[in-house]
């Protein structure tokens, strides 16, 4: 964290408006990763994929550690990790249409009724999101909590701004991209089954 962070770190503060092109040193798409663990599936994605910029995000600093040490052992440049909470991150210093795509994988499901409201994929965290995607961008979330899965895909097949890339409107095949995660595996030991949604942001003349 002391070597790494000074150069592909981001405090996230809610200060400033972020320029993404300079943070990478290129122009290519940024996709935002909410939330990705200890970083192996991050870190394999960025490998798999040099054409796309990673900003991954979490609070949890042993993760923050290990992500930054697989960048660096692995060459990959096109990772930065962000400290903190996303909606700031979201709202207050990524400009409008910035973002090439947005991962969501295996949030906190809060199953408990009484704490559903804190969960992170609802009504209005989408139209904060589809304000930084570009048109087209991709939103991509998966879960092992099948009653969150179903409600991700009703809040997300009633949101404007998204559309289904299944033409059933259903759930999707986990693509090629997404790594099988250890988190994942275990859940598909005990049983769980895990879902991939798969929305596309709206063009702005489409909505």
């Amino acid at each position: 964290m002391q070597r790494l962070w000074p150069k592909w770190g981001l405090d996230i503060d809610g200060r400033r408006k972020i320029d993404l092109t300079d943070m990478f040193g290129n122009d290519k798409p940024v996709v935002l990763e909410i939330g990705f663990g200890m970083g192996e599936a991050t870190a394999q994605m960025a490998a798999t994929d040099p054409a796309t910029n990673i900003l991954a995000v979490d609070v949890h600093t042993p993760g923050q550690g290990n992500l930054l040490n697989l960048a660096d052992r692995n060459s990959l440049s096109n990772i930065r990790v962000g400290n903190g909470d996303a909606i700031i991150l979201l709202r207050e210093m990524l400009r409008p249409d910035s973002l090439g795509g947005l991962r969501v994988y295996f949030p906190d499901p809060w199953p408990k009724k009484r704490h559903h409201k804190r969960r992170l994929i609802q009504p209005d965290f989408l139209t904060l999101a589809a304000s930084r995607l570009k048109p087209g961008a991709l939103l991509h979330c998966a879960t092992d909590w099948e009653p969150y899965a179903e409600v991700m895909l009703e809040v997300l097949t009633a949101h404007p701004d998204f559309e289904n890339t299944q033409p059933d409107g259903g759930f999707a095949p986990r693509p090629d991209f997404r790594p099988l995660t250890r988190f994942e595996s275990q859940g598909l030991d005990k049983g769980h089954v895990v879902h991939d949604l798969l929305f596309h942001r709206v063009p702005h003349s489409a909505r």
